[in-house]
């Protein structure tokens, strides 16, 4: 992305995360109406929050939510039923965690069985296979964006945001080059800056999860209108 892009069009590729487990139905509330406020693409919300955002949201943000999050060890069994009812209070897109020590084990025909059920369940709704980069070598994650290809993910991911490290240059680059054109990618963890989006988005990326949202449009606000940004709220990301 080497020219500035427009609020829309960054807009367009965030999902705003509203994911950490304290948070309180006040904060949640909170988090939903700055995502109406800064019209971003969609929100993704704990499981226990899909029905309750469907009904806060006003604008036509999406309401996206996580699958066996954020360990990816719950069995396919309880992905496909978490899935299910996931769709059933209301949600558009669906991030999933693929089995980590099965793919660290080689199990190659477990991981994309797996991933291929979640697919099954998501009945074409928008689904995102989560790698967890930070505990995988590069071999790991051409083997996992091989196994979420084949069965039929829309997007591969790195990070929950919840094991440490995040999305790398070098991971983006790997993911976008170990997929076909049908398959996006999609960056998350550590995604807190304007900068680090646009470098994220040229190494191949075309969503991000963060919930420095408020932050990163900001900040491409006042470079568009040629002022420097008034400081904000440094917010984690996922």
């Amino acid at each position: 992305m080497s020219h500035l892009p427009s609020l829309e069009e960054i807009r367009g590729r965030i999902d705003h995360a509203i994911l950490k487990p304290e948070l309180t139905r006040t904060d949640v509330v909170e988090q939903l109406q700055l995502a109406d406020s800064y019209q971003v693409f969609s929100v993704c919300v704990r499981p226990c929050d899909v029905a309750f955002a469907r009904t806060e949201l006003s604008s036509g943000v999406e309401v996206g939510t996580v699958i066996g999050f954020p360990h990816g060890t719950t069995s396919t069994a309880a992905k496909v039923a978490e899935a299910t009812h996931a769709l059933s209070d209301g949600a558009a897109e669906l991030d999933m965690v693929l089995n980590i020590g099965w793919l660290r084990s080689g199990l190659m025909r477990e991981v994309e069985r797996d991933i291929a059920a979640v697919v099954k369940a998501s009945e074409g709704r928008i689904l995102k296979v989560i790698f967890e980069t930070a505990f995988l070598t590069e071999a790991d994650i051409v083997a996992a964006c091989s196994a979420s290809e084949a069965a039929g993910a829309d997007f591969v991911k790195t990070s929950t945001g919840f094991a440490g490290g995040g999305a790398t240059l070098e991971h983006i680059r790997l993911m976008r080059e170990s997929v076909g054109p049908n398959v996006q990618v999609k960056a998350s963890g550590g995604v807190r800056s304007l900068d680090t989006v646009l470098e994220l988005a040229a190494a191949g990326a075309t969503r991000f999860g963060t919930s420095a949202s408020a932050a990163i449009l900001d900040e491409l606000a006042a470079r568009l209108a040629g002022r420097a940004p008034t400081a904000a709220i440094d917010h984690e990301s996922y």
